[in-house]
Parts: structure tokens; C-alpha cells; sequence
């Protein structure tokens, strides 16, 4: 499952299952009592691929051997949903105050199963639609549209698919799908950095400020200094090869991936510095004290297992 040069996959392997992932812990949050964001169209995706590893972000699919075993577990399994559930609200409102301020041109990096393009407000009474650009993988986004066309689902927005790998000349393949550098434009990189190498993070950065006018905004999670805590690392790499252990007992046919083997452990600039040093105005907040902005700090049990990650919002200043 590691990674390689112009890889590729579906959307139940690789990059593409933690896309799943993430929409089980949406549609988890979805149901919950008192959500804090709605996403409609997260477990449509799910029904679409079937049972996996996926779905155990609901606490009734945990085999009970595990949580025997693990009694932590469902509370940590409750502290990512939580967290994906902050995350969520973060771009949402990032979004809908960048179109509420006029902006009209919207650029998703690796768009994944994102559904922003169909359950966001995006013309917002505007008389001047709101363009999104989703960026992903020929294969991800093929699975997306045609799953939610076969909903019955439209885009609440003018919605321009870019089928091209980030690793590539995206910029170009942006421009060509009508997207004005000229203008203002409001950009996001959610769940997208681990899975890059340091070069290619600045790489990307470089060709967002260029193409970004005066006047744009842009929003990441970005890597905060646990990513590369070998402590850290190296406990929660333990806790997921004991889980693992167990639930190929328990059940064979379902391994559960490495997912960090996925992402790259690689030195690489804080995201709000980088973006300071090039004129942005740029504020930040921690995983943790978002999270508690939205009454959603996780226990203390497993704060360490929660993302330490950094939500950066930056503003090119017209001035």
C-alpha cells in the first residue's frame, strides 16, 4: 500500500479508501443527536461501495472482540468523528464567507468525496453564480458524480470537474477548465498535505499564490509538530498494528490498512509562515482549540490520538 511515483487507485484502495473514511465519519455525525454539521450525501457513498473498514466510525459496527480487547476504542473512534465533524464546519464557513464576500471562483485541491459542490448555499442570493473547481483523480470523481447523479443529486453551484493528478501541471489543466487568475478566487487543502512530500508542498503553495489575485483567500489543515513526534508515531503505529492483529481474528476478509503509510514523514515549513513570508495576512488554530470552539474537545483518554494539525486561514491583501 506504500507509495509510489504517478500512482493510482480506486476508490475502496489506497488514498481512496481514506476518502471513504472520512465520509463515514461525516455521515456518523450526520446521525448523532445533536450534529454539527449535515452531510447528506456522505452515506450515499458508503451504500455505493458497500460494507469495510469504513464503517466503523459507527460505534454499532465495532466487532465486540475489539472493543473488549481495545475499551478505548469507541471513544477514540468518537474523538475522529468529532474531529472530521470540526474540520468540516472549519471549510464550510471558510467557503461561505469567501462567496458571501463576493468571491465567485472556487478551487477544491484533491475534492475527494467532498460534497460541498451540492449541499452548500453557494450563490447565497448573489445574482452572480458561484464557479467550484473540484480537483482529484479521473477515477475518484467518475465514482462521485455518477454516484450522486444516480441519487438524484445536482450541484448547487456551476461545478467544473479538473480530472488531473496534483503531482502534476494542475495549474494548466485549471486554467484550460475556465478558471481567471485574474480574479478573486478562494482556495482549500483539506486532508491533502501527509500525502504529499515537502517539495510537493511547496510546489503546490507556489502555484496557488500564482494564480491567486489580490483579494483571494485560502484554507488548509495544515501538519502541526505531533505529525513528526517519533513518540507519538511510534505509539499510535503499536495501537494500530494491535488493532489490526485483532480484527484479522475476528474477521479475515477485512484487513485494516497502514494508512500512515500512505503519508510522507518528511521536514517541511509551517503552512501559515510560508504564506506570512509571501504577504498573506494569515491567522491559525490548532486542532485541539477548534475543537473546543465547537464544544467538541475530545477526552482526555485520547487527546494524543486526535490529529494535531493546524487549520490556517490566509487573505492576499488588495492593497
Amino acid at each position: 500500500m506504500a507509495r509510489t511515483d504517478n500512482d493510482t487507485w480506486e476508490i475502496t484502495e489506497s488514498v481512496g479508501a481514506t476518502a471513504l473514511g472520512v465520509a463515514s465519519a461525516r455521515a456518523a455525525e450526520t446521525r448523532s443527536e445533536n450534529p454539527l454539521i449535515t452531510d447528506p450525501f456522505a452515506q450515499v457513498f458508503l451504500d455505493a461501495v458497500g460494507d469495510g473498514v469504513w464503517n466503523w466510525h459507527s460505534g454499532a459496527q465495532l466487532p465486540p472482540e475489539l472493543v473488549d480487547a481495545e475499551p478505548e476504542l469507541p471513544l477514540q473512534m468518537q474523538s475522529m468523528v468529532s474531529y472530521m465533524a470540526c474540520r468540516t464546519a472549519f471549510f464550510d464557513k471558510f467557503f461561505l464567507d469567501a462567496t458571501g464576500g463576493g468571491i465567485r471562483q472556487v478551487v477544491i485541491l484533491a475534492a475527494g468525496l467532498d460534497s460541498r459542490a451540492w449541499r452548500l448555499p453557494w450563490n447565497q442570493g448573489e445574482p452572480d453564480g458561484v464557479t467550484v473547481y473540484e480537483l482529484d483523480q479521473p477515477r475518484v470523481l467518475e465514482f462521485k458524480l455518477s454516484t450522486l447523479t444516480e441519487h438524484g443529486a445536482e450541484p448547487a453551484c456551476d461545478r467544473v470537474e479538473v480530472a488531473v493528478d496534483l503531482r502534476q501541471d494542475w495549474p494548466a489543466a485549471l486554467r484550460q477548465a475556465g478558471f481567471d487568475p485574474s480574479l478573486p478566487s478562494a482556495w482549500s487543502a483539506e486532508g491533502l498535505l501527509p500525502y504529499l512530500p515537502s517539495a510537493a508542498q511547496d510546489l503546490l503553495f507556489e502555484r496557488v499564490d500564482g494564480l491567486a489575485a489580490a483579494g483571494s483567500r485560502v484554507a488548509v489543515e495544515a501538519l502541526g509538530p505531533k505529525f513528526l513526534d517519533p513518540e507519538l508515531r511510534a505509539k499510535r503505529r503499536e495501537r494500530m498494528d494491535r488493532i489490526r492483529a485483532l480484527a484479522a481474528k475476528v474477521d479475515p476478509q477485512r484487513e485494516i490498512p497502514r494508512t500512515d503509510e500512505l503519508w510522507y514523514f518528511e521536514e517541511r515549513e509551517d503552512v501559515g509562515e510560508w504564506f506570512t513570508r509571501r504577504g498573506w495576512d494569515v491567522t491559525a488554530t490548532p486542532s485541539l482549540e477548534l475543537m473546543a470552539g465547537y464544544g467538541r474537545r475530545p477526552a482526555q483518554e485520547v487527546e494524543d490520538l486526535v490529529p494535531g494539525n493546524i487549520f490556517t486561514a490566509a487573505h492576499k491583501p488588495t492593497g
